[in-house]
């Protein structure tokens, strides 16, 4: 998460970048939100030639003892992990953005490729932060005139806390 212009940083993580249309936008008050990816491209790919070299090479050596049947095992295990790391690498730039533009609370979010935006009058928008409870995400809402918006779902419950305080300071100075 990261702050912009004028506002503290807390003790949370600040590891994530803005989208630069964000950036430029943003005029009072900014925080975004970002998955954590913390293995690269690059990095998907050793470990995904490391394993599959290990992998054939172990099945391999079954194969020549008589236990042929290991060796296509071997390479489902390695289409499961490309599967796997092909699933994060389409969700790796996912984002959450508050913005504050003078008299407007913008909200934009990018899920799966798809971009969202919702923007809000900030005199009358409410923010509720919502506590996880049996197994289901805490979560921030945004409301206002019959519109509801969740944000944070990049977020722990003590983040999702700490930005719904940070938002409600941040409405109450105008």
């Amino acid at each position: 998460m990261a702050l912009r212009k004028g506002m503290q940083e807390t003790g949370l993580r600040h590891e994530l970048q803005m989208n630069p249309r964000a950036v430029e936008n943003a005029a009072d008050f900014a925080f975004v939100a970002r998955r954590n990816n913390s293995l690269s491209l690059g990095g998907r790919f050793l470990v995904l030639g490391f394993l599959a070299v290990v992998l054939l090479a172990i099945s391999l050596g079954f194969a020549l003892k008589g236990a042929w049947l290991v060796f296509p095992f071997a390479g489902l295990d390695i289409l499961a992990v490309y599967l796997a790391f092909r699933y994060v690498a389409q969700r790796a730039d996912d984002y959450e953005c508050i913005a504050f533009h003078d008299d407007n609370i913008v909200v934009e979010r990018h899920r799966k490729g798809k971009p969202e935006r919702f923007e809000f009058n900030r005199h009358w928008v409410q923010v509720t932060f919502i506590a996880a409870q049996r197994g289901e995400r805490p979560g921030l809402l945004l409301r206002s005139h019959g519109k509801e918006v969740a944000f944070g779902a990049h977020l722990t419950g003590e983040q999702c806390a700490a930005v719904a305080r940070q938002l409600k300071e941040h409405l109450k100075i105008r």
